[in-house]
C-alpha cells in the first residue's frame, strides 16, 4: 500500500487542470535592458571614437567645434532624433607657455601648469619671494603684509575618498586662493595640485576672479613638486621662485548638442540626461567627461532600441563646462521657463562602477524611486541619505525644482587623473563603464515608462 501511495499523488497531480498552476512572473522590461547592458560595446565605442578622432577639446576651440560636428554625425547614425547644436559666444581662455623654477636658495626646475583664467606673467617672466601657506584658511588669516608683492604658495594635502567629497573643501585653494592670494596684494599664486596621485602631472582646472579683484599668474603644481618646494621651505631660508605664463584671452563660440528620444506621450513631460562634451586640453578628457557623454548616449540609445519609450529623453551634450559651465547656464537659461521637462540626469564623474542613487523626486514618487532603487541594487548599487543634485551642466534645473536622480559613480580613483596629461583611454575599466551603461540604462528605463506622473519635489 505505501508503495500505491506515490503513484496515486502522482497520477493526482498529472490529472490537475494546468489552470490551477500559476504562470511564471513576466520578466520586467526594465531589468531585462538592464541584464542585456552589461554586455554593452557601444560606450566603449564612443569613449574611443571621441578621445582618438578629437583628442583634447578645450572649450571655444576649433577643437571643441569639431568634437560637436563629430557628435552630431555620431548620434545622428544611431538613430536619434531631432538631432541639433545650440550656439552660444563665450570668453575663451588659452594656454601659452608655462614654466617654473625656484632661484634661491636650491635652484631648480618645477613642472606645473596655468591654471584656468590665469592672467600671463609679464614679458621675461616673474620673480619675487614666495610664502607658504599649508591652507586656504590660514591664506584667508593671514596679514596682507605678508602676502603684499609676494608669489602665494599654498600647500593643501588632498584625500582620496569614494564619493569625491574632498573635492569640494580642498577645491577651493583652486577656485578661490589665486583670487584671495591678489586681493591681499600678491603677484603671482602657486597651488599644490587638486588630487591624489603622485606623479608629476599637473591638475588644471579653472580658478575665479570676483568683481573688483586684478587677475594675477596662478599655476598648479604637480604633487611631487609642490612636496620639494614644501621641503626646501624647512631649510629656514627664503625661497624665491620665477614663474613665466603666456595665456591669452579671446571670444569666441561653444555649443551644446542636443539629440532625442521622442515618446509616445507628450504630456508625461522629458527625461533630460547629458554630459559635457568639452574637456581641458593636457589630455583626450577620457574621465572627464567622454565617459558621460558616452555612458548617457549608450544608454539613451538601448531604451530607443527597445521600442517608444512613453517620455521624450533628451539629451544634450554640454559645451564649455570646464571653463565655467557655461554650456549648462545657457542651455537652463534659454528652455527652463516653461519646460516640459520633469526629471533631470547627469553624468559627469568618470566612466567606472555606480555604486551609490541619490534621489531628490516629489513625495508622491516615493514609488518610482523604490523602483528605481529595487532595479540597480542587483548592480552593487545602495541607495544614498542625501537629495540628488543633478550635476554641474544640470544642477540648476535641480535647484530650480525639477526632480533629479544621481548615480554616482566610485571615485576612489578619479582624483588621480582629473584634469591632468594622465586621463587617457587606457585608463578605462571596460567591465566597470558596462556596470554604468547598465545602471543608467534601468533609471532611463524605470523613469521614461514610468506610469506615475512626475511632479517637482519643490526648489531648494
Amino acid at each position: 500500500m505505501k508503495k500505491l501511495l506515490p503513484l496515486a499523488f502522482a497520477a493526482a497531480v498529472s490529472l490537475t487542470p494546468a489552470a490551477a498552476i500559476p504562470p511564471p512572473p513576466l520578466p520586467d522590461p526594465a531589468a531585462t535592458l538592464r541584464d542585456q547592458a552589461l554586455a554593452d560595446d557601444l560606450a566603449w565605442s564612443l569613449m574611443e571614437g571621441l578621445t582618438t578622432e578629437i583628442g583634447p577639446r578645450l572649450a571655444g576651440t576649433e577643437a571643441e567645434a569639431r568634437a560637436r560636428d563629430w557628435a552630431v554625425a555620431r548620434l545622428t547614425a544611431l538613430g536619434f532624433s531631432n538631432v541639433r547644436v545650440e550656439t552660444f559666444d563665450l570668453p575663451v581662455w588659452e594656454r601659452g607657455e608655462e614654466r617654473g623654477e625656484v632661484i634661491a636658495p636650491f635652484p631648480q626646475p618645477l613642472i606645473l601648469a596655468a591654471l584656468g583664467n590665469s592672467a600671463a606673467t609679464p614679458r621675461g617672466g616673474l620673480e619675487a619671494q614666495v610664502v607658504r601657506f599649508a591652507s586656504l584658511a590660514d591664506l584667508e588669516a593671514a596679514p596682507d603684509a605678508i602676502v603684499q608683492g609676494r608669489i602665494v604658495f599654498i600647500d593643501h594635502d588632498m584625500s582620496r575618498t569614494q564619493d569625491g567629497s574632498s573635492y569640494g573643501q580642498y577645491g577651493q585653494a583652486r577656485f578661490r586662493g589665486p583670487a584671495v592670494a591678489s586681493a591681499k596684494g600678491a603677484v603671482g599664486a602657486v597651488i599644490r595640485s587638486i588630487g591624489t596621485d603622485n606623479h608629476r602631472n599637473p591638475h588644471v582646472g579653472g580658478t575665479n576672479w570676483p568683481e573688483g579683484v586684478r587677475a594675477i599668474p596662478a599655476a598648479a603644481l604637480t604633487n611631487p613638486d609642490a612636496d620639494q618646494l614644501a621641503r626646501i621651505f624647512t631649510r629656514g631660508q627664503p625661497v624665491r621662485l620665477r614663474l613665466t605664463l603666456t595665456p591669452r584671452e579671446r571670444r569666441g563660440q561653444s555649443g551644446n548638442v542636443v539629440a532625442e528620444v521622442p515618446g509616445s506621450d507628450p504630456s508625461a513631460g522629458v527625461i533630460l540626461i547629458g554630459g559635457h562634451l568639452d574637456s581641458w586640453d593636457l589630455a583626450t578628457g577620457a574621465f572627464d567627461n567622454a565617459g558621460g557623454v558616452a555612458i548617457t548616449t549608450a544608454a539613451a540609445h538601448r531604451i530607443m532600441q527597445a521600442g517608444q519609450p512613453r517620455r521624450t529623453i533628451r539629451l544634450v551634450l554640454f559645451g564649455a563646462e570646464e571653463t565655467g559651465v557655461h554650456g549648462g547656464r545657457a542651455y537652463f537659461e534659454r528652455h527652463n521657463a516653461g519646460s516640459d521637462v520633469v526629471l533631470v540626469a547627469e553624468s559627469d564623474f568618470g566612466p567606472d562602477r555606480v555604486w551609490r542613487a541619490q534621489f531628490n523626486l516629489a513625495s508622491a514618487n516615493a514609488a518610482l524611486a523604490d523602483r528605481v532603487a529595487a532595479l540597480l541594487a542587483p548592480l552593487g548599487v545602495v541607495r544614498g541619505r542625501q537629495p540628488a543634485g543633478g550635476g554641474a551642466d544640470l544642477g540648476p534645473w535641480a535647484r530650480a525644482g525639477f526632480a533629479a536622480i544621481d548615480l554616482n559613480p566610485d571615485g576612489t580613483r578619479y582624483f588621480d587623473f582629473h584634469h591632468t596629461p594622465d586621463d587617457t583611454l587606457d585608463k578605462v575599466d571596460p567591465a566597470q563603464l558596462r556596470q554604468s551603461v547598465a545602471a543608467w540604462t534601468a533609471m532611463l528605463a524605470a523613469v521614461a515608462n514610468a506610469p506615475e506622473t512626475i511632479e517637482r519635489p519643490g526648489a531648494r
